[in-house]
């Protein structure tokens, strides 16, 4: 495996973030007057949480204890001790997220509560819209919020799944470095600097710059990325703050290529993870080169009043020049198989080269909001009221995705001749845009009461173009979006609510291999139902929930003349049962817990076959465990441990495959100490402590079902320096 030199390549975004940490003031500096003072992560590794509150409820800021809806919030200590670089490496501690197509070396996606996340709408960075097919660094993140279910009052078309929200760190002082490595050898080194400038400490920037040469277990998919990023808040007056962020990063690596069942019924067995299937030499890394800029001006009128203009952009650019396993048509163990989008029953697969060069998604989104307080008799009122702009493009070249020849699970193939069909011209593929006008009312019934009322009015403008830049289908739909929720507060630390929300989402692209390849299915109507309860407890979180979720369901039909036709009958039914735990359990131990149980249901789809078990890619149930415990008598020392559990998950819609349940140990340690006067904290994960082999993805993607094995035993080790 070949080992990539950290002094030849590029360092010039850590150059210029450790530039900036040597041009600011001295480390000791007196507080001004106003200035709230800062502790650092690394001595006070279980402080008070940054932030209690969130804005993905679509009813302004709300408090964790009084938002109804079921959301979980990954911190930034967590971050740090997990050692997360991606966000799958985050989303293991909640039970209801899972793989959903993440290969080595691609973006990824995910499953909430049985539904796939759209990268279309899905992601956010401070509330904004992100583009879903990048790899989003984790380096300048405060927070990862998970919302779960259905947005459609806070993000219009979507998914039921839910959102995931980054949260962005902000100016404060603070100047630390990150060494890492693990132990296939790679290289990591990040860099956080940041302080408030002027005579009245009224501008704060901080820069966050990280480099890593990533040495992955799988062979000839070693990689690397840059990140560079920054964060600045100019108080313009005591009422007016003006934002702004600013992201970039590079990242390079082969992608990793899932497995398939073999002959479309079996799972195959004893695999080597360390495989890279289709291998061929003249393959290239993936590229993805992903901005993210947002602007944003606040004004506090008064002590109730306040208004927001934001804007923002988010691109992201994909080369992809990939040897790709997939089916085996040329295989001649497949010769008796009608349709073999699958591995034969011997292991053979096709590899195909696979170019799609400059795919460029990009988009841009116009907010404001006016967010206020009022009370009219016995009822008090937390108003938001705005308007949404958000368009999505995607600009890419017809793809080239020949055959080269064919290879076996069990062997590195051989080199096949590389195919010279060339690319057809870059075109605009898809031109979306959305408008809104949101509404949503907090009302306050008392001390204990609360009514939730919420609408957002969206019109959808959709224009789809085919490889020739013709134009293929417009969508035109005009749409309210309404959520609705009470909350109960028996006692101030308690909360009982029970929502209703409806959302719509975009409808579905046809597989390839149907009739109506290509075709984009109408927009589908979600609806949700959903009760839970939250309960805080000096420092720790219970929370547990009930849900149920219906979507159209969209699948590929055999037809009467033998044709296959991609389409939507009946629905995808979706309930279960949340339970968390969050905090400070006792002085020493802290807990981030996580169980969800959901029943997945095809129904009404008139295919016998789809019904009557649970859903692709779905576990019956899911738990993850982690604890931070302190150790006492040893100062700055703590343990760290992790659990997750997958109950068995069915790899096909027919459900004659399943991939087995599996457990996953995972142990490390942080020791927060000072060396030559400097907080040095060191951390040591291991996951995977006893080597299981399992499979942690078993979805589908635009079409076609693949299987994606766990990672071997892993350990990083990394020390972090504050100066």
């Amino acid at each position: 495996m070949s080992r990539l030199s950290l002094a030849a390549l590029p360092r010039r975004p850590l150059t210029l973030a450790l530039a900036l940490g040597l041009a600011t003031p001295a480390l000791a500096q007196q507080q001004q007057p106003g200035e709230s003072a800062v502790q650092l992560d690394t001595v006070n590794v279980l402080g008070e949480r940054s932030d209690s509150s969130t804005a993905l409820t679509g009813f302004g800021a709300t408090p964790l204890l009084d938002a109804p809806a079921s959301i979980a919030v990954i911190e930034r200590q967590q971050l740090l001790d997990r050692q997360a670089r991606v966000l799958s490496e985050v989303l293991r501690a909640d039970a209801s997220a899972g793989d959903a197509y993440a290969p080595i070396g691609y973006y990824e996606n995910f499953v909430v509560r049985g539904y796939s996340l759209n990268a279309a709408n899905s992601y956010r960075i401070n509330g904004l819209s992100a583009v879903g097919e990048q790899s989003i660094a984790l380096e300048n993140k405060q927070q990862v919020q998970i919302l779960k279910g259905l947005a459609g009052l806070q993000s219009g078309v979507n998914e039921p799944a839910g959102l995931i929200d980054y949260r962005t760190k902000r100016p404060e002082h603070v100047r630390s470095v990150t060494l890492g490595t693990d132990e296939q050898g790679s290289r990591y080194v990040a860099a956080d600097l940041g302080d408030w400038f002027g005579a009245e400490r009224t501008l704060g920037l901080r820069v966050n710059a990280a480099r890593e040469d990533i040495d992955s277990y799988v062979d000839h998919a070693d990689g690397y990325r840059n990140f560079l990023s920054l964060a600045g808040d100019w108080k313009i007056s005591a009422q007016s703050l003006l934002q702004l962020d600013v992201e970039y990063q590079h990242r390079q690596q082969r992608s990793v290529p899932g497995y398939q069942l073999l002959g479309g019924t079996h799972v195959p067995r004893d695999i080597d993870v360390h495989r890279l299937l289709g291998y061929q030499p003249w393959a290239r890394p993936v590229e993805m080169d992903s901005l993210n800029a947002q602007l944003r001006y606040a004004y506090q009128f008064n002590d109730d009043w306040r208004a927001t203009a934001e804007a923002s952009r988010s691109r992201s650019v994909i080369n992809d020049f990939s040897a790709f396993a997939w089916g085996c048509y040329g295989a001649a163990s497949c010769a008796d198989i009608a349709t073999p989008n699958v591995f034969s029953a011997q292991g053979e697969y096709d590899v195909y080269d696979y170019r799609s060069p400059d795919d460029t998604r990009v988009h841009d989104q116009l907010r404001a909001t006016l967010e206020g307080h009022v009370v009219t008799g016995a009822l008090e009122h937390h108003l938001s009221i705005g308007g949404d702009w958000l368009r999505r493009t995607i600009d890419r070249f017809g793809s080239v995705n020949e055959f080269v020849g064919s290879g076996s699970i069990d062997r590195d193939p051989e080199v096949f001749a590389q195919t010279d069909v060339a690319l057809d011209p870059k075109q605009r593929r898809l031109d979306s845009r959305q408008r809104a006008l949101v509404l949503a009312d907090r009302i306050g019934l008392g001390a204990q009461w609360e009514l939730a009322f919420g609408a957002r009015a969206v019109r959808l403008d959709e224009r789809a173009f085919d490889r020739d830049g013709l134009l293929e289908r417009r969508t035109r739909k005009d749409a309210v979006l309404p959520q609705a929720a009470l909350l109960f507060k028996p006692q101030q630390n308690v909360s009982l609510y029970a929502s209703y929300a409806k959302s719509l989402a975009a409808g579905g692209t046809a597989p390839w291999f149907a009739d109506n390849a290509d075709e984009v299915l109408p927009p589908t109507k979600a609806y949700q139902l959903e009760t839970g309860a939250k309960l805080e407890l000096d420092g720790l979180r219970l929370g547990a929930a009930l849900f149920d979720i219906r979507q159209a369901y969209q699948f590929t039909q055999q037809q009467a003349d033998g044709g296959l036709l991609f389409v939507q009958q009946g629905r995808l039914h979706n309930r279960g049962l949340e339970l968390s735990a969050d905090g400070a359990a006792t002085e020493q131990l802290r807990l981030f817990v996580s169980v969800a149980a959901i029943r997945a249901r095809a129904e009404e789809t008139d295919i016998a076959d789809y019904e009557g078990h649970q859903a692709i890619n779905v576990p019956k149930l899911r738990a993850s465990v982690q604890a931070d415990y302190s150790v006492p008598g040893v100062d700055g020392l703590a343990v760290l441990a992790g659990v997750q559990y997958s109950g068995r998950k069915f790899a096909d819609r027919l459900g004659n495959a399943s991939v087995p349940a599996y457990t996953v140990a995972n142990l490390g340690a942080r020791y927060a100490t000072a060396l030559g006067g400097l907080a040095t904290t060191w951390r040591l994960n291991v996951d995977n402590v006893f080597d299981k082999r399992y499979w942690r993805d078993s979805g589908e993607y635009q079409g076609d079902a693949y299987l994606f094995p766990g990672a071997p035993r892993t350990a990083r080790l990394s020390v972090q320096v504050d100066f």
